[in-house]
């Protein structure tokens, strides 16, 4: 069966979380240890992960978890319309001037843009609606991404042509579930690939960022010490309508996973809109599973012990609720996760959230592959 065009499954104007996925040339080890050369490119591991953090400040769209192996990454993106249509014809022409600067710095950083060069943008109403549409657009984050690496690491061994394989691959997840389940394939990538044994020594993935950030924030102060938000908390300016200090934003600003979407959401406390963040680190404080961050990490603690038999500790006598909340089992759950790519295409999610969608052009069914239906209909 044919690949529907993305366009079909993806609408820069709604909100919508997709995972996207792009592997170097030839499966070549372009970003790790080559096994030719001997040669090591780690560093390029490291200009992702500062795109990344670049990337999560502009664009309207939430990064919510990422891993980046020897020759391919993996990202989970919730794109946020809601959020840019927030923003001013000036905002968003900055933004997008930041993204793609006239003017560098002399260590490649973007330059401020000038007023002139704001309003070349916001001043052209055609112009403007388009540059808006984009920074919530998956396409343009991962065009830009791809191309920038590119070249960069094509100039660096000075050669020519393509660095990645054709287009990204990208899938839609419709649900808690799928949503979950790529995310612990995700942050898993390099236990699966033997890279390593633990989580926290999972290199240049999302889960090791929030896991260093809460360590770093336990350990931080001393006891005869000021709490850190106490001395940081004069040093962020006062709200200009309540003349109130935010201790949220010192907060973050100190935390190595700042510029990734917060793990933890709630339906019933969290408020409802667009939530856009109080730093200037990422699009929204907006979270994405119903569960704590402690609870994902020990969800990714449990599911890499059962997908890798042979590793040291022991299974819990008990499945988490969170499974059996979202009908699986055991053995459907570590086959979701070590098989996601595999069991999904085009989209993700249970059969009953897959079949009530269409697509956006020719409103085509979903095509959900057999073993897929198998898997959620074990529980039912």
């Amino acid at each position: 069966m044919a690949r529907m065009s993305r366009a079909e499954v993806f609408d820069p104007g709604e909100v919508a979380v997709g995972h996207v996925f792009s592997r170097t040339v030839r499966r070549c080890f372009l970003m790790g240890d080559d096994p030719v050369s001997g040669k090591n490119f780690d560093h390029r591991k490291r200009w992702i992960e500062e795109y990344l953090q670049q990337f999560a400040a502009y664009f309207g769209i939430d990064l919510l978890c990422y891993s980046l192996l020897s020759n391919h990454f993996h990202l989970i993106l919730r794109s946020r319309p809601d959020v840019v249509a927030t923003w001013s014809d000036e905002e968003v022409a900055r933004r997008w001037m930041m993204l793609c600067p006239n003017h560098r710095k002399a260590d490649g950083s973007p330059m401020e843009p000038t007023q002139p060069e704001i309003n070349s943008i916001a001043g052209c109403p055609v112009k403007r609606e388009e540059i808006r549409r984009r920074l919530s657009d998956l396409s343009w984050w991962m065009r830009l991404l791809c191309q920038r690496v590119a070249m960069r690491a094509n100039r660096e061994d000075e050669e020519h042509g393509r660095f990645f394989q054709d287009r990204y691959k990208a899938t839609r997840l419709t649900d808690e579930a799928s949503v979950l389940a790529c995310a612990a394939y995700v942050d898993l990538n390099p236990i699966r690939a033997a890279m390593c044994e633990r989580i926290e020594d999972s290199d240049f993935t999302s889960a090791q960022r929030r896991i260093q950030a809460e360590h770093e924030e336990v350990h931080e102060t001393p006891p005869d010490e000021t709490p850190p938000d106490e001395a940081t908390r004069h040093q962020t300016p006062p709200d200009e309508a309540t003349g109130e200090r935010s201790e949220p934003i010192a907060k973050l600003r100190h935390r190595r996973d700042s510029f990734l979407s917060p793990v933890s959401i709630d339906e019933l406390l969290d408020p409802i809109g667009p939530c856009c963040s109080d730093t200037p680190e990422r699009c929204s404080d907006k979270g994405f599973l119903a569960m704590s961050l402690a609870d994902y990490l020990e969800l990714l603690d449990w599911t890499a012990r059962q997908a890798a038999p042979g590793k040291r500790g022991k299974t819990p006598a008990s499945v988490p609720p969170l499974l059996q909340r979202l009908g699986l089992d055991q053995a459907s759950w570590c086959e979701l996760v070590s098989d996601f790519g595999k069991l999904f295409c085009t989209v993700a999610g249970s059969p009953d959230s897959v079949d009530s969608m269409r697509s956006h052009g020719t409103h085509r069914r979903y095509h959900l592959r057999r073993r897929a239906r198998e898997l959620f209909a074990v529980t039912d």
